[in-house]
C-alpha cells in the first residue's frame, strides 16, 4: 500500500500539472459514473493530502477523495509520455504531438483495464484503477474524513501533541500505534518498522513508556523520512554510513532499508540477524540487538 509521502507527490503532480484546468471526467469502468457526473467539466482548484487519502477540490465546492488502498495506482499522460504513481512505476515512449478535440481536450488512449476514474485536460490525462475508496463528497464530508485522521507530519497543520496524547496512554505496543491512521496519518508499514529502528526502540514497548524525548526525536524523524520520500519519489532510510558504497547516489533498493524485508540477514549496524512477526495484521521487522529499549 503506498504510504503517505506517495499522496503528497500525487498532489502535488495535480496542483502543478492539472490545476487550474478544466476537467472532463468519465468513469469508463463505470463504477463511478454518478460521481463521475458532479465533476464533468469542473475546473481544478485545489490538491492535497492527508495521510494516505487523496483531496481534489473543484469549483462546484466538491471534492474527488481517493484512498488507493492496496491495489489502486494513478497512470498519467501527455506528450513525455505515460508514467505511474501508486503502483511499481514504468514510463512509455514520448507521445509526440497530441491531438485534441474540438473542445480543447486532449485525445487520450482507448482506456486499458478496469479504469474507475478517467481525467482529461488540454494538457494530457489521468486514469485511476484499483483504489480501496472513491468518491466525490462535499467540503463538510472532506472535513469530517480529516477529523478521523491523526496528524500527518508532512501538512503544516499537523499537530503531534494529539499523537502524544494517544500514544503515551496506551498499552498497546507501539509498532502497532504507528500502523493505526488516527495515530498519525501516512504511516505504513515500511516507515513504521524502520524509523523505530533508527530510534532504537523496541517495537513492542508500550506506547505509555515511551518518553517524552523519545516521541519528539520519533516525531521528528518520521517527518524528515517522509519528506525525504516526496523529495526522491521512494522510502530510503538507511544513512550514508550504513551504506556499502555510501557516495552512490541514486541509493541501490537493495541498500534503502535497516530491516524491512531482509529477514536473518546482518543488522547494518550490530551484525544480528533480523527478526519478523506479525503484528497489527502486517509483518513487523526489528533488530534484535539495536532495539532494545
Amino acid at each position: 500500500m503506498p504510504e503517505g509521502h506517495t499522496l503528497h507527490r500525487l498532489a502535488a503532480y495535480f496542483a502543478k500539472h492539472h490545476g487550474g484546468s478544466r476537467l472532463r471526467v468519465s468513469s469508463p469502468q463505470g463504477r463511478f459514473a454518478d460521481g463521475a457526473r458532479r465533476i464533468d467539466g469542473r475546473t481544478l482548484l485545489d490538491a492535497e493530502a492527508h495521510g494516505k487519502h487523496l483531496f481534489l477540490g473543484f469549483d462546484s465546492g466538491d471534492w474527488l477523495r481517493v484512498h488507493l488502498g492496496l491495489y489502486g495506482a494513478w497512470t498519467f499522460g501527455d506528450a513525455d509520455g505515460e508514467r505511474y504513481l501508486g503502483a511499481p512505476r514504468a514510463r512509455n515512449g514520448r507521445q509526440g504531438e497530441l491531438k485534441r478535440d474540438s473542445a480543447g481536450f486532449v485525445v487520450a488512449p482507448p482506456p486499458t483495464g478496469a479504469v474507475r476514474v478517467r481525467l482529461v485536460t488540454a494538457s494530457g490525462w489521468a486514469d485511476l484503477r484499483g483504489p480501496s475508496a472513491c468518491e466525490v463528497i462535499s467540503d463538510e464530508g472532506k472535513q469530517a474524513v480529516q477529523a478521523r485522521l491523526g496528524p500527518d507530519p508532512l501538512r503544516p497543520d499537523a499537530d503531534p501533541e494529539r499523537a502524544w496524547q494517544m500514544i503515551s496512554r496506551s498499552r498497546t505496543a507501539v509498532a502497532a500505534l504507528l500502523m493505526r491512521q488516527d495515530v498519525i496519518a501516512g504511516i505504513g508499514n515500511i516507515y513504521r518498522a524502520e524509523c523505530l529502528f533508527r530510534a532504537g526502540i523496541d517495537p513492542y514497548r508500550a506506547g505509555r513508556d515511551l518518553t517524552r524525548a523519545e516521541w519528539e526525536g520519533l516525531w521528528d524523524d518520521i517527518g524528515s523520512l517522509l519528506e525525504d520520500g516526496v523529495r526522491v519519489g521512494r522510502i530510503v532510510t538507511t544513512r550514508p554510513e550504513h551504506r556499502p558504497d555510501p557516495g552512490v547516489f541514486p541509493v541501490p533498493r537493495s541498500d534503502s532499508f535497516y530491516v524491512c524485508y531482509r529477514t536473518g540477514d546482518p543488522c547494518r549496524v550490530c551484525a544480528s540477524p533480523i527478526s519478523q512477526a506479525d503484528l497489527a495484521g502486517r509483518t513487523l521487522y526489528w533488530c534484535p540487538g539495536c532495539q532494545r529499549h
